[in-house]
């Protein structure tokens, strides 16, 4: 009876270290996911600046009338892009004003 008595006491504590380590990894994967987020927000925001200055460098090149053909090409494509953008938020615009 003493060996069956030590034994459950050995099994119990082996239980308790088991979710004390569970509980840990549950915090450390918590910790985990809002670096995993934090670094997503990151990636998104540097992507974003990163466009932003392949558009000023396009700006600048044309500025200087440096361009080759496939670049002049690039700059006409997203300029025609931006004028069909702004020619849908006027008519949408224009659509909310006449309802």
């Amino acid at each position: 009876m003493a060996d069956i008595t030590e034994h459950i006491k050995k099994v119990n504590a082996k239980l308790q270290l088991l979710l004390a380590k569970h509980s840990k990894l549950l915090h450390e994967n918590e910790q985990q996911k809002k670096l995993i987020e934090i670094l997503q927000q990151t990636d998104a925001q540097q992507k974003v600046k990163l466009e932003a200055l392949r558009q000023e460098q396009l700006i600048l090149k044309a500025s200087v009338d440096k361009m080759d053909e496939a670049e002049k090409k690039e700059l006409e494509q997203k300029i025609n892009s931006y004028l069909k953008n702004i020619d849908k938020c006027i008519s949408l615009l224009s659509y909310k004003s006449n309802v």
